[in-house]
């Protein structure tokens, strides 16, 4: 039988955070999918330095890979450096690729990165979520939903 799947990842060193996508998409679903990483590219993001901005993963021949996350040259690696905005491959099973795949593919959604962290064991992994666009009145109700909450905290403390 096999072993159930935590509800929450363990992140213990976050090295980059995506907080953009919340704000543009409506996450659907989120994975945990590791990285293939070259050897300078663990070193440097041990010293904390990537991000993830502007990266998006996409399903290619059965495999699924991470474009465009920049993961800088680390700086004590002379010539056995990587680039670094190389197209990497993300680690998830056969079942997940397939329902990403197929959900891309039928429902027109998208795979973006939410973080890149090291788990308790020491391993890099990235926090993929499953994402449809918003319009521009979605994002103008998410923003009227956290200007709202953030007054009524503010009421709430002034009061009592």
């Amino acid at each position: 039988m096999a072993r159930p799947k935590p509800a929450t990842f363990d992140k213990q060193k976050t090295v980059a955070d995506n907080r953009r996508v919340r704000f543009d998409y409506h996450v659907e679903e989120t994975f945990e999918a590791g990285l293939a990483l070259q050897g300078t590219e663990v070193k440097a993001l041990r010293a904390g330095e990537a991000s993830i901005k502007e990266s998006y993963a996409e399903v290619r021949d059965g495999q699924v890979w991470l474009i465009n996350a920049n993961i800088p040259e680390y700086s004590h690696g002379n010539r056995l450096n990587h680039e670094p905005r190389r197209p990497r491959k993300l680690l998830l099973h056969a079942r997940e690729i397939e329902k990403l795949f197929g959900a891309v593919e039928r429902k027109g959604m998208t795979l973006v990165p939410l973080s890149i962290y090291f788990n308790s064991t020491g391993r890099a992994k990235v926090e993929l979520a499953l994402a449809k666009g918003k319009q521009a009145h979605d994002k103008r109700q998410s923003i009227k939903e956290r200007d709202w909450k953030r007054d009524k905290a503010r009421l709430m403390r002034e009061k009592g």
